[in-house]
């Protein structure tokens, strides 16, 4: 049977990868210089599925404005190419001789604003996922059994402490990830 402990070390669990679920998609925003991991968020049709770039191809950045993106199979080429295209990352690949080509445009004012609006939203969704790990834990706790109803306060106290933590967290990448992106 279930603990309070154990509850709130779900409840932790769950909210640490709603961190983790935040951090990983602001690392696919780009605020000016190129990254491998910037295109993990595009998923690419192949062989009847949807499966992630990187599982399709390697992808690296040897300049600064700059992704080579190499499919493993050189037939996928189009529909990588058209997957990044299609992605809401604004990029414009181009195919050459098997090998996709990312330049990245330099940022204009627009674009940060841009950008801004799609990491709020990111956040946001970061936030969503600690929320159902707390309400869930919540749950969980309000049916123990031959538990205090004061022990199941004090354990909804600390879990929303838990929650607020990590809330505040999702804040503080929100707020490092806008400044990189609006800094000229």
């Amino acid at each position: 049977m279930a603990t309070i402990k154990d509850l709130l070390q779900q409840g932790k669990t769950g909210m640490e990868k709603g961190l983790e679920l935040a951090k990983r998609e602001f690392g696919s925003i780009r605020a000016g210089k190129a990254s491998a991991n910037m295109l993990d968020v595009v998923r690419v049709d192949v062989y009847g599925q949807s499966m992630a770039l990187n599982q399709v191809a390697s992808v690296a950045a040897p300049e600064p404005r700059l992704i080579i993106v190499t499919p493993y199979d050189k037939g996928q080429a189009k529909v990588i190419e058209k997957a990044i295209r299609e992605s809401d990352l604004g990029l414009e690949p181009s195919n050459m001789g098997g090998v996709i080509r990312v330049p990245l445009p330099a940022l204009n004012e627009q674009r940060r604003k841009e950008l801004v609006k799609v990491v709020h939203k990111l956040a946001e969704e970061g936030r969503v996922a600690i929320r159902h790990a707390r309400t869930d834990a919540r749950d969980r706790l309000k049916k123990l059994d031959g538990v205090s109803e004061d022990d199941k306060k004090h354990a909804e106290k600390d879990l929303q402490k838990l929650h607020d933590d990590y809330i505040a967290k999702v804040e503080a990448l929100l707020k490092a990830k806008e400044a990189e992106i609006m800094e000229v």
